[in-house]
């Protein structure tokens, strides 16, 4: 018996939106995926863009959240009632607040406080709340067995947040990637956001730059900055052949 695998090509570091692009660029049905994100009950609030792209000649997917919210701050009880009280399955639901918990922390240690008094300010943001469940849906669509990743791009130089300018990788970031293989890069900017971090974080059976497999199916993601090199998250879906 083979094994369905994910394996995660991180080209250029690792975002929400361009996870959710990349994986819908393997094949994944647009209107079953919006389908399922409807189950959210954030009809009014929010509307996911899904267009093709063009970055450097290679032709993907690029995903935007547009939202009418301006400023939300959120505390981790109010998102987990949010996706409490949809209509998304259990293993989504758990997946997705696994992933928000793994941020939650984080920012918490950061900034010297507790997970139930930390404030969600981008990451309590609806965007962030799409951008995880989105993630979720998605995995729990694949069905595959076991997912892979190379070493996490970061980026360099400095980041403007609610907090003000903070070093790349942001400090929440680079908390949530300890234990993780990361690439302390010389690309201008942020490569991998915090919400990026935890999905891969949370995602990933083994972290490995070399792996035998057979590729079945190729996602491209395309991300919305501009860096030296090409923004673009592959995925590869394929089998991995079990020794007898």
């Amino acid at each position: 018996m083979n094994n369905k695998i994910l394996y995660f090509d991180i080209v250029n570091g690792i975002s929400g939106d361009m996870t959710i692009a990349s994986l819908l660029n393997l094949g994944v049905s647009k209107d079953i995926f919006l389908k399922e994100m409807g189950k959210l009950n954030l009809d009014e609030e929010v509307e996911i863009k899904i267009n093709e792209k063009n970055e450097s000649g290679i032709i993907g997917t690029n995903v935007n959240v547009i939202t009418k919210e301006t400023h939300a701050h959120r505390h981790l009880k109010d998102i987990f009632e949010i996706i409490e009280k949809s209509e998304l399955n259990e293993k989504v639901k758990e997946l997705s607040k696994k992933i928000f918990m793994v941020v939650g922390e984080a920012e918490a240690k950061v900034h010297g406080t507790t997970v139930e008094k930390i404030h969600f300010h981008e990451v309590g943001a609806i965007d962030s709340i799409v951008d995880i469940v989105g993630v979720s849906v998605l995995i729990d669509l694949l069905l595959v067995d076991k997912i892979y990743a190379s070493s996490v791009p970061v980026g360099s130089g400095f980041v403007k947040c609610d907090h003000g300018i903070m070093p790349v990788p942001a400090p929440a970031t680079i908390e949530i990637l300890k234990g993780v293989p990361i690439k302390l890069n010389t690309v201008k900017g942020e490569c991998t956001t915090p919400t990026g971090a935890a999905i891969i974080k949370v995602l990933v059976d083994e972290f490995v730059d070399e792996l035998e497999f057979e590729p079945s199916q190729i996602g491209y993601g395309i991300g919305d900055k501009k860096f030296e090199v090409p923004n673009i998250l592959r995925t590869i879906l394929g089998e991995k052949k079990k020794k007898k």
